[in-house]
């Protein structure tokens, strides 16, 4: 029995040493796998600050750079790098051109929106005085009352009373010339108007053919195709083609506009003058 508890307890002490043995050797596996890592993780580390510290250097050499053609360019700088003057930029050459039409359609609709107001006047209220001051007075009491009205229908009227010696054959003719010139004199600028309107789509669909041309030039250069190669081109394309579009519709819908205040003229005008001669037909009657 002795025998056979010694045995058993060597057996015991031999697995007891197996176990530690296999355990200390796991350990150094460990150890030796875990020791080539920590190089690694260095290096990684490494060059995530290399990289940060030269985004840095770019970042600050860049806000340098703006800040010199900032004092260069003064408020320049500010509108080109604004949202219109990017997209501007973005345009392409085709953008000058549409600039130019916008700047003239604007000016014409601003010139004949002043004109125009300035030549409305209360046509009735003119006729009034003219035929009390030609019962009145004569007829040199009513010119001073249209010398004293500004705008075409006054003039009109002042061009048929100094013809009214003559008789209404002349104060028609006289009221029809004056007529004709005041007509011309309210649609100046409208063919400008018109001309903007048809011309500024062509310019933006020609830059959008540009536009297109330049992305496929960029496909043709490129060893390969990606969306950011072509992007630019159909970019521009685009842009020029809604530059156009918005300044060919308000000139459009400002020469609409301006045609029907002018045909409005034309017919006070004309009701003006056909009461001028009923008005001197009278008198002469008298």
């Amino acid at each position: 029995m002795a025998q056979k508890k010694r045995s058993t307890s060597g057996l015991i002490v031999l697995l007891t040493l197996a176990v530690v043995l296999c355990f200390a050797m796991a350990t150094a596996n460990s150890q030796e796998s875990a020791a080539p890592a920590a190089p690694a993780q260095s290096a990684v580390s490494g060059q995530d600050s290399l990289g940060m510290a030269r985004g840095d250097s770019m970042s600050i050499v860049k806000k340098i750079d703006n800040m010199k053609e900032r004092a260069r360019l003064g408020w320049f700088y500010t509108v080109r790098y604004s949202g219109l003057g990017d997209f501007y930029a973005r345009g392409g050459v085709f953008m000058h051109p549409l600039l130019a039409c916008s700047i003239i359609a604007l000016v014409f609709i601003f010139e004949r929106l002043f004109t125009l107001s300035r030549a409305r006047i209360d046509v009735k209220n003119l006729m009034n005085g003219v035929s009390a001051a030609l019962r009145a007075e004569g007829i040199d009491a009513a010119l001073k009352v249209c010398e004293g009205t500004r705008g075409p229908i006054a003039a009109v009227i002042h061009s048929g009373l100094l013809r009214a010696a003559q008789g209404p054959e002349a104060v028609k003719e006289a009221i029809e010339t004056a007529g004709s010139i005041e007509t011309s004199f309210l649609e100046r600028g409208l063919v400008v108007l018109a001309t903007v309107s048809t011309i500024a789509p062509m310019l933006g669909f020609l830059g959008t053919v540009s536009g297109m041309m330049n992305a496929f030039a960029a496909i043709a250069a490129a060893e390969q195709v990606s969306a950011k190669i072509v992007a630019s081109g159909i970019e521009e394309a685009l842009i020029t083609t809604i530059a156009g579009l918005t300044i060919a519709i308000p000139a459009s819908v400002g020469h609409a506009f301006f045609v029907s205040q002018i045909e409005r003229f034309v017919l006070e005008m004309e009701e003006a003058s056909a009461n001028l001669v009923n008005e001197l037909v009278e008198l002469n009657k008298k």
